[in-house]
């Protein structure tokens, strides 16, 4: 078993200048962990991010094929971690060997697959539109553009996801796929397994021959290090995923600097679920299990939870809404994965049960025992309060979804258009009723980043297609995504190169296409040489 030091990691080397520290917690027992880590003082947070920007100095001339080796080495370092990694995690988080297993192979999977995005090359949007010295009335230049890494950033740690969207998680790796060193900020519900990730990564750093700046960890269980951080001159971006308090307060931090930096901020959502008559009645059990299942997945940790179900009042409707009663009344609650998720979900479920309109049908209370526990829980309330009330949108992150009634079909649009930004939207419907879905489509279209037909929004696949975002306030930059290949935009910049030496070019826009990538060219895609028009 590793010997941790509860220590940060700044540009390879344990660091331990601060007095103050904090242990993990078993969410399961709430057993205090054995190992102290040290909150990162200032001095340390300025090391961090001044060895990012030296490093970056190096890195930002490196190959993709050097960055994709980095990649895969740090893929290995992981896997190499063994069942140490899993059972440290499991401790810390209380989710389980088996969802464990699977976000590991997420989480290595997915630095694989950017590796292998570097080394098809596209990625860098090469676009080149070559001269027109003839043109009237006046001639056009040569003009070239692509992407090209931002700098350091920093990436602050989830804490539903203590792999895949943590040290090594998907911020991350677009991060370091881009060109750019990482500072991460661990989340303080999982010291000890990020430190082991850690471990695993400055192996990789070392083994590739990278700069140590190329990665640092720093500890915290308060705002100071995440704030002092994002403050710091010679950072460039942040990538965070976790509640909308803590993505806004970093995204307005990252506003008043003296040079403003962007701040990619995925801050949670409700995920409206439209389910239709024709769906409620031809498929009930099946359709109230799968709902169940989704909201009940992770204990309601996930920020794809559906935590709204708006429907029609008509004759399926009530059987329905009992079907879904009954089965979260029935089903035994999760584990939550810390105090500070167990006290803020009571705070908003007692905050939405106390405006008036709202029915609890089940749950809504703390589960008393060991465990940081919360009952499965179903609200009701109808459309039109929902319209006027705009603190029905808060997000319950937890077993919980609130079922909102409309007495037409009018009156379910209207709660459509007033929905906040979100990162999915769904629609139940049957055949026949593809008109009236085609309809509310059109309108979730503008509410939200993926739209989903007769499924679930849990389960978020990485793949080149997949959009992870969404309008305010469910991300601060819903022209991004979070998950997916696309992910490593939001770390690259365009830059055009105008009447530019072939001798002065980037690779990726010399006239012979050297490294052999697909380009646009005076307007079509292709692998060829550049000839003029």
């Amino acid at each position: 078993m590793t010997n941790l030091s509860g220590s940060n990691f700044i540009a390879g080397k344990a660091s331990q200048q601060g007095s103050s520290t904090f242990t993990s917690v078993n969410p399961r027992t709430r057993a205090a962990g054995s190992v102290r880590f040290f909150n990162a003082t200032a001095h340390e947070i300025d090391e961090a991010v001044t060895h990012a920007a030296a490093a970056f100095e190096i890195t930002r001339h490196y190959s993709a094929e050097r960055l994709a080796a980095f990649l895969d080495r740090a893929a290995a370092e992981i896997n190499g971690l063994g069942d140490e990694l899993l059972e440290t995690a499991d401790w810390e988080t209380g989710l389980g060997i088996p969802r464990l297993t699977g976000e590991r192979g997420r989480t290595t999977g997915q630095l694989q697959a950017f590796a292998r995005l570097l080394r098809e090359g596209s990625y860098v949007e090469a676009i080149i539109d070559t001269a027109l010295p003839d043109r009237q009335p006046a001639p056009r230049p040569d003009i070239r553009r692509m992407l090209l890494p931002i700098g350091p950033v920093a990436v602050f740690s989830a804490s539903n996801f203590p792999f895949a969207f943590a040290v090594a998680g998907g911020d991350s790796a677009s991060a370091w796929a881009a060109g750019c060193p990482v500072v991460v900020k661990a989340h303080p519900g999982h010291p000890a397994t990020s430190e082991l990730f850690a471990l695993a990564i400055n192996r990789a750093t070392e083994g590739e021959g990278f700069p140590r700046g190329w990665f640092s960890l720093l500890h915290g269980n308060g705002v100071e290090v995440g704030q002092t951080l994002v403050q710091h001159p010679l950072l460039e971006a942040v990538g965070f995923t976790g509640s909308l308090r803590g993505g806004r307060a970093l995204y307005d931090t990252a506003a008043r600097r003296e040079r403003p930096i962007p701040v990619y901020a995925e801050m949670g959502s409700i995920n409206p679920i439209v389910i239709l008559p024709g769906a409620a009645a031809r498929r009930s059990e099946g359709l109230a299990e799968g709902l169940v299942n989704s909201v009940t997945l992770g204990s309601g940790q996930f920020c794809t939870n559906p935590g709204l179900i708006l429907m029609l009042n008509e004759a399926s409707t009530r059987p329905f809404i009992e079907a879904v009663k009954g089965k979260m009344a029935g089903r035994a609650p999760g584990v939550l994965l810390n105090e500070a998720i167990e006290r803020g979900l009571t705070a908003t479920v007692a905050g939405t049960q106390g405006r008036g309109t709202v029915e609890t049908l089940t749950g809504g209370t703390v589960v008393e025992g060991d465990s940081f526990c919360y009952a499965n829980t179903v609200l009701e309330t109808t459309g039109a309060a929902f319209i006027a009330d705009g603190g029905l949108q808060a997000e319950h992150f937890g077993p919980v979804t609130l079922l909102v009634v409309c007495e037409s079909r009018e009156e379910l649009e209207a709660a459509i258009r007033g929905l906040h930004g979100n990162l999915t939207a769904t629609i139940h419907a049957e055949v026949d009723e593809i008109d009236v879905a085609e309809a509310l489509f059109s309108l979730l279209r503008e509410k939200a980043g993926r739209l989903i037909w007769n499924g679930f929004p849990t389960g978020v696949e990485v793949v080149q297609a997949m959009q992870h975002g969404g309008p305010y306030p469910a991300t601060t930059a819903p022209g991004t995504t979070s998950v997916g290949m696309t992910a490593i935009r939001r770390f690259l910049r365009p830059v055009a190169y105008q009447n530019m030496l072939e001798a002065l070019l980037p690779d990726a826009l010399k006239k012979a296409n050297p490294l052999g990538i697909w380009r646009i060219v005076n307007g079509e895609m292709t692998k060829g040489e550049v000839t003029s028009l």
